[in-house]
């Protein structure tokens, strides 16, 4: 069991923590385009960004920013333009971006993050974001978490939202997220933003550990289609206003926080995946028995990146080939004699040697757990992102097992990114 629980509330579930998210005019669609979050007193921050040589002029931002200060009070989030290759000048609206919030809410430009999501090649419309964050401001609620889901996201269909409470030092401590991403999703820490708030102490050098930790065990491990972006942002306060005992080293209520911290970053993650572009479930693989944990989740994330496999999933053909042979070109040895593939219930491949299976049983299974899983754009929080399909891979007798998340490749992701920009 869990040692926490689900609350509502998102971002503003932990305490002293606001959002907003409004329309400012940045997306053609006339869709809600500008958020933010903030804390009332200075956070602790962390972050992880692209790894991508071309980046947003956010990304180096921030980077400067928590390289200089390990805390902030905001993050301003735009949608619509990524303000990626856009040289100096976008740079420039970045730097503009966060004075003219500085001044609104009068802090020091120093305390905001910034995070872009859009076109590429598309510089930040300034005219309609300094018109808007004076209205953003005046927004802020300690109930406005929804209203930023919805502000951050483009080609998503739904939006992404979680918060779990637990107890550390007999008080309730809160972690809260919000997410998007749909498409150009292959983190190494995709187009994905996701941003944490936690009302717990925690020495900044901690928690830039701990978040490094669960975005690899999340968004790291996931992938839709192969594409890392320039914008790829996971940005984390924690302002310590639940009034516990500063956590500053690795103990029983960091290992706590760092399991809920990765909890929440795990179920966003999904999320994503699920929500891919075009995509009609969610995947999970499941790799056991390699030589330690980054390799196990290396095989993992190329066999559910493989087009291949997605495409199989798709169809409904239980095709393990194309899970033996994606397994077999992840660039970590083991011998192939190992090889054990499971497609939910079903034993495909044992001692690398295919095995007799009900095909059309496990074609039935593919098509059950899709069919089970399409109400999830339907509502939320109620995302089906519990019911994936699970492949199950054995490459030896290690103790290195890990997982990824993906989902499936349909006619409709081509069509989506054909028309992007058209």
């Amino acid at each position: 069991m869990a040692d926490w629980q689900e609350i509502s509330g998102g971002v503003t579930a932990p305490r002293g923590y606001q959002a907003a998210g409004i329309t400012a005019g940045l997306k053609p669609s006339g869709l809600p385009d500008l958020a933010l979050i903030w804390s009332d007193v200075e956070a602790i921050a962390a972050g992880v960004f692209t790894t991508s040589q071309v980046k947003a002029a956010c990304v180096d931002y921030c980077r400067q920013r928590l390289q200089a200060k390990h805390s902030a009070r905001a993050i301003l989030c735009n949608a619509g333009q990524a303000n990626a290759s856009t040289g100096m000048q976008g740079m420039h609206d970045a730097v503009e971006s966060a004075e003219i919030l500085a001044r609104e809410l009068n802090i020091s430009p120093e305390s905001i993050l910034l995070a872009s999501t859009g076109v590429i090649g598309q510089r930040i419309k300034m005219d309609a974001l300094r018109g808007g964050i004076p209205q953003l401001v005046a927004a802020l609620s300690q109930t406005g978490s929804d209203a930023a889901a919805k502000a951050i996201v483009t080609t998503d269909l739904v939006t992404k939202s979680i918060a779990l409470e637990t107890t550390i030092g007999d008080r309730p401590v809160r972690i809260g997220g919000i997410a998007k991403g749909s498409g150009m999703i292959h983190p190494n820490m995709a187009t994905m933003l996701a941003f944490v708030t936690c009302d717990a102490a925690v020495s900044s050098h901690l928690w830039q550990q701990m978040l490094s930790r669960a975005a690899d065990q999340s968004f790291n491990s996931i992938t839709v289609d192969g594409d890392t972006s320039t914008n790829d942002s996971l940005i984390a306060l924690a302002n310590g206003q639940s009034r516990t005992p500063a956590i500053t080293e690795i103990g029983p209520e960091a290992e706590k926080l760092q399991a809920m911290l990765t909890a929440v970053c795990q179920h966003l993650a999904k999320a994503i995946a699920r929500d891919g572009e075009g995509a009609t479930c969610l995947i999970e693989v499941q790799v056991t028995g390699a030589h330690d944990q980054a390799s196990a989740r290396q095989i993992a994330k190329t066999i559910v990146g493989s087009s291949l496999v997605k495409s199989a999933i798709f169809g409904r053909d239980p095709n393990w080939g194309r899970i033996a042979a994606a397994a077999g070109r992840a660039g970590v040895p083991f011998e192939q004699d190992n090889l054990q593939i499971k497609l939910g219930d079903f034993l495909l491949l044992e001692n690398g040697q295919p095995v007799s299976f009900n095909r059309a049983a496990a074609t039935a299974y593919l098509k059950q757990t899709a069919a089970d899983s399409s109400v999830y754009h339907d509502h939320l929080p109620g995302q089906r992102i519990d019911n994936p399909v699970i492949i199950t891979v054995k490459v030896g007798n290690g103790h290195g097992s890990g997982k990824a998340w993906g989902c499936d490749l349909s006619y409709d992701y081509v069509k989506i990114n054909a028309e992007y920009t058209t």
